[in-house]
């Protein structure tokens, strides 16, 4: 019998991706404080970090519609 509430299982995923945004948040904040700005530098950090920022954003957004359809486990198609 399946559970109709994901809820739980939808806990784990948006905590990684809120401690990962955090962290990036916290890096930009330490680096920006003991730098001097330069345009390129400013292209090379925050280019990679904000797509790795979206990145993990749009990864939570498929994951929770994956659970929210039933298809928790993907490996099992495999």
């Amino acid at each position: 019998m399946k559970n109709t509430n994901h809820s739980k299982k939808m806990i784990a995923p948006i905590v990684i991706t809120f401690l990962f945004l955090a962290y990036l948040i916290v890096y930009i904040t330490l680096v920006g404080r003991e730098t001097h700005w330069h345009p390129v530098m400013v292209v090379l950090l925050f280019v990679p970090l904000a797509g790795l920022g979206l990145g993990m954003v749009y990864v939570l957004r498929e994951r929770i519609r994956e659970i929210q359809s039933g298809e928790e486990d993907d490996l099992d198609k495999y």
